[in-house]
């Protein structure tokens, strides 16, 4: 316990950003490629449920109309070092977009700090 203390005490001054985006199923592959190619090295996915501004939809079947309330998506988790925050949200916007509503929204967050469990590296060396 006492070794958790010391490392989370020592927090580097590199800051450190979480990236949530929310997009659609298709899109994923294209994206996890192009964050790869600026330098992404892990991110975590979850198929998630929601809707925004355009409230779900409908859909046809066997004749009858069906409210969709929650649209399926994906939740893609991202942790960078503040510099390359802008590059990887452009990244995602560029891949992520079609101009049309459901495109999806990205989150950031400031984190403290990050500790890899295995071996106790903290900050960026943890990422």
């Amino acid at each position: 316990m006492r070794q958790t203390a010391a490392l989370i005490q020592r927090q580097e001054s590199v800051a450190m950003k979480k990236i949530e985006a929310i997009i659609r199923h298709f899109k994923l592959d294209e994206i996890k490629t192009a964050l790869t190619e600026v330098g992404v090295e892990g991110m975590t996915i979850t198929e998630v449920k929601g809707y925004g501004r355009q409230k779900g939809h409908t859909e046809m079947y066997r004749g009858n109309e069906y409210a969709i309330d929650f649209v399926p998506k994906v939740k893609m988790e991202v942790v960078v070092t503040e510099d390359n925050m802008k590059k990887v949200v452009d990244t995602i916007m560029e891949k992520a977009q079609t101009g049309q509503m459901g495109d999806g929204k990205i989150f950031i967050s400031d984190l403290a700090e990050v500790v890899r469990i295995r071996t106790g590296e903290t900050g960026k060396d943890a990422v």
